[in-house]
């Protein structure tokens, strides 16, 4: 029982990281058309990047997810083939698994992958400036003139 309520818990992190990653996409967009200033902060934009080229990656090199993996060992470890059949195992793995060929999945990640490069192009991250700005402010009012 507690190997599939951590197959679970994999399961939903697996959805959290399929969900930031899809509608990221969509908030930049969004944001973009309606001026939204936070949607170009330079941490999120650096993690939502990175996350898509993992996957691209994996996609590459012809690699499970490392979520996936761990999920299905959990289920065999609680007894289970696969994926389970419970409300929450059920549901999420049906939002985020689909029956394709491979090449399908890797043409999918990569053309997204790219629409998220794309998008730094037209939506450019800002740079954390804070700090520069601080030590700027600091350098001036104790410089000797």
């Amino acid at each position: 029982m507690l190997w599939l309520v951590a197959a679970d818990l994999v399961t939903v992190i697996h959805a959290a990281y399929v969900a930031f990653v899809v509608i990221g996409f969509v908030a930049i967009l969004v944001g973009w058309a309606a001026g939204w200033h936070w949607i170009r902060n330079f941490y999120f934009r650096l993690v939502h990047v990175a996350m898509i080229l993992f996957v691209c990656c994996e996609a590459l090199i012809g690699t499970t997810c490392p979520l996936t993996v761990w999920e299905n060992i959990l289920r065999a470890k609680g007894g289970e083939s696969g994926y389970s059949r419970d409300f929450v195992g059920y549901w999420l793995d049906s939002l985020i698994f689909y029956q394709a060929q491979p090449w399908v999945f890797t043409t999918v990640y990569l053309t997204f992958g790219a629409l998220v490069l794309v998008t730094l192009w037209f939506v450019p991250m800002q740079r954390p400036t804070a700090n520069r700005s601080a030590a700027s402010n600091f350098t001036r009012r104790n410089s000797v003139s």
